[in-house]
C-alpha cells in the first residue's frame, strides 16, 4: 500500500505539471468566453432598446457611453470594429489609442468569417514580448444581420498561470502527504481485516434461524482454508433447510394427530348419552304400555339431536381442514352484505351505508359466511341483554372496503383477546372455536385483514377490510 501510494504520487505529480498548463489556458479561454457571452447579452439588449437606427454607421453613437459602463462592470477593454476591420469605438482612454491597432488584419478577418461559430480566438503579442488572448465575434441585430465586430482583449498578469500551478502543486503535496500517512495506518491495520470472511461467517451463523431462509456465503479470492470453512458453512445451510422441511412435516403430522384426538373427543361426547339412552329404552321397553308412542318419539328425538350434534362436529372439522375452492367474483359488496344481514330477522340488527355500489373481487358464498358468522357471534354475545343492539356499517375509500360489526354484548376478556383467532379456542360452553379461524383464513386469502376492539361487559366491534376493485374487472 505504501509503495503504491508513493508511486502513484510521483506519477500523478509528473502528469499534473505537464497537463495543468493546458488546463489553465483552457480555463482562461472559458473564462473569456463567459465574459464575452455576458457582454454580448448587454450589447444585444442595448441594440434592441436604442432609439438610433440599428446599423453599422450608428454603432459609435449607440455605445457612446455604454461601452465605458460595460468596461467597468466586466473589468476588460472593449473594442468595436466595422465589418471591414476599421476601429469604430473603444473603451480605452484617448492617450492609449495610438498604440491600438486601428485596423484588423485581413487574415484575421478571413479566419473570423470562416469560423463555424463566427467566433475566433487568437494570441496577440505585447511590447514586452508576452502574449495575451483576444476574441473576435460579430455584433448582430435582432435579425442576426452582422453590424460590427466585437473584440475583447484578455490580459492577465504574466505570472498568473505560474502562481496557479505553484498553488495547485502545494495543495497536491499536502494531499499526498496525507495519503501516505493514511497508507501507513491502513497497512498497519490491514492484517486485522484479512479475516473479514471469518467475521462474515460469524455474523451469518449468529443470524441463522429455523423460521427463515438462510443465505449462503460466496467469497471470491479467499485462501484455501477459508474457502473450505465457507464450503462447510454452506453445506450446513443445506442440511439445515432439509431439517427444517422434516421438522415442518413432523409438525403437520403432529397437528393432524391432535386434530384426530379432538375429533374423537368431540364425537365421544354425544355417543355416551346415545348409548345410555338406548340401554335405558331397552330395559324399559314394554310393547303393551299405553304411552309407548310418546316414549318412542321422545327416544327418537333424543337420538336425532345427538346425531345432529355429531354431524355439526364433522362439518366444522371438515371446513377447517379443507377450505372451499376460492372463487373470484366481481361483487357489489353493498348487495351481498345486505343479503347476509337479511338472513337474521332480529329487529335489533341495523345495516347502514352511504354508498349504493361498492365493487370488490370476492367469493359470494364466503363473504356471506363471514358476515353471518360475525353476526351469529354478536347475537350470542347480546342474548342476555335487555336492549340488545348490533350495528353493521359498510364504507370504502379509494382502495379499501371496510365492514364494521359492533354489538353491546358481553365483550371479550383481555386474557382471551390474543387467542380469539386461534383454532379450537372458544369462550363459549358449546362449539369448537373454528369459526373465527376459518373466516380469518378466507379474508387473508383475498389480501384482507380482520381485527377487533372490545371492552369487557360493554361492547365489541369487529373490522373486516379488503381491497376494492375500482376497474370493475376480475
Amino acid at each position: 500500500m505504501i509503495l503504491l501510494i508513493l508511486g502513484a504520487s510521483v506519477l500523478i505529480a509528473t502528469v499534473t505539471i505537464s497537463q495543468y498548463r493546458d488546463e489553465a489556458i483552457q480555463y482562461q479561454k472559458d473564462k473569456l468566453k463567459r465574459k464575452e457571452a455576458s457582454i454580448r447579452a448587454s450589447i444585444d439588449y442595448e441594440i434592441s432598446n436604442t432609439t438610433y437606427p440599428v446599423n453599422t454607421k450608428h454603432i459609435p453613437l449607440i455605445f457612446k457611453d455604454k461601452i465605458y459602463e460595460l468596461k467597468n462592470i466586466h473589468n476588460t477593454e472593449i473594442n468595436i470594429y466595422n465589418l471591414d476591420g476599421k476601429l469604430l469605438k473603444t473603451s480605452r482612454a484617448s492617450f492609449f489609442r495610438d498604440t491600438l491597432s486601428q485596423q484588423i488584419e485581413k487574415p484575421l478577418l478571413d479566419s473570423l468569417q470562416n469560423a463555424p461559430q463566427k467566433r475566433y480566438v487568437t494570441y496577440h503579442l505585447q511590447d514586452k514580448g508576452d502574449s495575451y488572448l483576444s476574441s473576435y465575434t460579430y455584433i448582430t441585430d435582432q435579425y442576426f444581420k452582422p453590424l460590427a465586430i466585437l473584440n475583447l482583449p484578455y490580459i492577465e498578469d504574466d505570472g498568473f498561470i505560474e502562481r496557479q500551478l505553484n498553488a495547485f502543486l502545494k495543495m497536491l503535496a499536502q494531499v499526498y502527504v496525507f495519503l501516505i500517512l493514511a497508507a501507513v495506518i491502513l497497512a498497519y491495520f490491514l492484517s486485522r481485516y484479512v479475516t473479514l470472511p471469518l467475521k462474515t461467517l460469524g455474523k451469518k451463523m449468529s443470524e441463522m434461524r429455523l423460521d427463515k431462509a438462510n443465505k449462503k456465503i460466496n467469497v471470491k479470492n479467499a485462501s484455501i482454508e477459508i474457502t473450505q470453512l465457507l464450503q462447510a458453512y454452506n453445506a450446513m445451510v443445506d442440511e439445515l433447510e432439509e431439517s427444517v422441511a422434516k421438522l415442518a412435516a413432523s409438525e403437520r403430522e403432529q397437528a393432524w394427530r391432535e386434530m384426530a384426538k379432538q375429533v374423537a373427543h368431540e364425537v365421544k361426547n354425544p355417543l355416551t348419552p346415545m348409548r345410555l339412552s338406548i340401554q335405558s329404552f331397552e330395559r324399559k321397553f314394554n310393547p303393551n304400555d299405553p304411552n309407548i308412542q310418546p316414549k318412542v318419539k321422545e327416544f327418537s328425538q333424543s337420538l336425532i339431536q345427538q346425531i345432529d350434534t355429531m354431524s355439526a362436529i364433522a362439518s366444522a372439522f371438515s371446513n377447517f381442514a379443507q377450505m372451499p375452492e376460492q372463487k373470484n367474483e366481481l361483487l357489489n359488496i353493498v348487495e351481498v352484505v345486505k343479503l347476509a344481514v337479511d338472513i337474521f330477522n332480529e329487529d335489533y340488527i341495523n345495516f347502514t351505508t352511504n354508498e349504493e355500489e361498492i365493487y370488490a373481487t370476492f367469493d359470494r358464498a364466503q363473504l356471506i359466511r363471514i358476515i353471518t358468522n360475525l353476526l351469529k357471534n354478536a347475537s350470542q354475545a347480546t342474548q342476555h341483554k335487555d336492549n340488545p343492539k348490533i350495528e353493521v356499517k359498510l364504507s370504502s375509500n379509494d382502495t379499501e372496503v371496510k365492514i364494521c360489526i359492533s354489538d353491546n354484548g358481553t365483550g371479550i376478556s383481555p386474557a382471551y383477546q390474543k387467542r380469539i383467532f386461534e383454532p379450537k379456542f372458544t369462550t363459549k360452553s358449546s362449539g369448537m372455536g373454528l369459526g373465527l379461524g376459518i373466516i380469518k383464513t378466507i379474508i387473508e386469502a383475498y389480501h384482507g385483514k380482520i381485527w377487533f376492539i372490545s371492552e369487557e361487559n360493554k361492547n365489541t366491534t369487529f373490522y373486516v377490510q379488503f381491497p376494492k376493485n375500482n376497474n370493475h374487472e376480475i
